[in-house]
């Protein structure tokens, strides 16, 4: 199903109730993402001693990934992850933090309900433009409960 409202287009247009019963799924997906994420980052810290503290090119990245086809297949598997998230009609904003946002509709506009990994439930939302600081809470959840 497609929804389009003004100048967004969004396969999927979510209920907070119909985001929160993704959490759980979400959860079990985000928490492989961010350990091979975690794993990656260290391996290619690893690999990046002795380059002067300066990171990895795109190219050098693409070299260390033909010559270490497990770090490849570590990244195949994490754009997998990604995909699933994708698939759902979510939006993944932040692997590290576990953003999660979800297209919803509020007012007649349109809004991402945004997540983040550990929240017990859906409590915040931005405009599309917006993003994860400029987040607010929905009704009748307090300010406070924001991170």
């Amino acid at each position: 199903m497609r929804a389009k409202l003004g100048n967004h287009q969004f396969e999927k247009v979510f209920t907070r109730e119909e985001a929160n019963e993704l959490l759980p799924r979400l959860e079990l997906i985000l928490g492989g993402l961010q350990l091979k994420a975690r794993l990656l980052r260290e391996k290619l810290g690893e690999l990046a001693v002795g380059d002067g503290g300066e990171g990895i090119s795109q190219a050098a990245l693409e070299q260390i990934l033909n010559e270490r086809p497990e770090l490849r297949t570590l990244t195949e598997q994490m754009a997998s992850s990604a995909k699933q998230i994708e698939d759902l009609g979510c939006f993944l904003k932040d692997i590290e933090l576990g953003l999660v946002d979800f297209p919803s509709e509020a007012g007649g506009e349109m809004v991402f309900l945004c997540w983040q990994s550990g929240e017990p439930q859906i409590s915040s939302w931005h405009t599309i433009e917006g993003g994860y600081a400029e987040r607010r809470p929905l009704a009748g959840i307090s300010k406070s409960y924001l991170n």
